[in-house]
């Protein structure tokens, strides 16, 4: 299948990233918000990520223009109908996710391929929203998503194999190493990243370091780019939070039960980077 145009739903911090790798691939990219506002803060976003790699000569100014021009915004679901793909990033709710993808199966002829971005929900269970099942995958990518390379394609039991070879060729395509996993919660990274995450939490909340040295340890001592405290911060608490329900709803496991001090900090407003203050003080 000749891929041209990729819809994706959601302007925000995933999608306008999905959006920006895919348009910088040559793909044609529609862009799917629920209203206007929210498409002027993708594209400012979008504007301010091509002009940091321009200003770092990473990429040209006609190159960036030419990017820019291939993403266009809409407010309307009819205009992902003309998509040979739709990627869908919006709010981590299966409710919301089944009734877009039930939309867009009434819209879209039946050789487009549907992936949810999702990053903990089964796929299969919003899959059966849609009469094209066999034609539905995980297309889990990782933030901020012009920067990482992985991207986790989910097959459920009903994915053809074509589909999954259709999302990991684009995922390729976009610049992505692709990884196949099962129709599981969490998948591969989440499944190994969120007890870590969670653990090191607790061992904050029992008074066993600092937020610092905590962070510290696991920078020096195990090579990782960042702390785990920082990285729940660059995150989003709120959406770890999320996923943990989802996790400990699927596996009844208290590795993925979220601790006090999570909930505490989602319930009084403080996600981290995105709200100015969450482990660290952004503000």
């Amino acid at each position: 299948m000749e891929i041209k145009r990729i819809g994706v739903a959601g302007f925000g911090l995933m999608g306008g990233g999905i959006a920006q790798v895919a348009a910088q691939a040559g793909y044609q990219v529609n862009v799917l918000e629920a209203s206007d506002v929210f498409i002027e803060k993708g594209y400012a976003a979008l504007d301010a990520n091509l002009a940091k790699s321009v200003h770092k000569g990473k990429m040209s100014q006609a190159d960036a223009d030419g990017l820019r021009n291939r993403v266009i915004g809409t407010t309307s679901v009819k205009d992902l109908s003309g998509c040979d793909v739709v990627i869908e990033a919006i709010i981590e709710n299966l409710d919301i996710k089944r009734k877009l993808f039930a939309e867009l199966d009434a819209l879209c002829p039946p050789h487009t391929l549907f992936a949810s971005n999702t990053s903990s929900l089964q796929i299969i269970e919003i899959a059966t929203a849609t009469k094209r099942a066999d034609r539905f995958v995980g297309m889990h990518f990782f933030n901020p998503v012009p920067v990482m390379k992985l991207v986790e394609v989910i097959s459920t039991i009903q994915s053809s194999p074509e589909a999954a070879r259709i999302a990991t060729e684009l995922a390729t395509a976009m610049g992505k190493t692709a990884i196949q996993a099962k129709d599981r919660a969490g998948f591969v990274v989440n499944l190994l990243l969120v007890p870590y995450l969670l653990d090191a939490i607790r061992a904050f909340e029992s008074g066993l370091a600092t937020r610092e040295d905590i962070d510290t340890g696991m920078v020096l001592g195990c090579g990782h780019p960042m702390g785990p405290l920082t990285l729940l911060d660059m995150i989003g608490l709120d959406t770890i939070y999320s996923i943990t329900g989802i996790m400990f709803d699927e596996f009844k496991d208290p590795k993925y039960a979220a601790p006090p001090l999570l909930k505490q900090m989602v319930k009084a407003g403080f996600y981290g980077r995105k709200s100015g203050k969450g482990f660290y003080d952004y503000r």
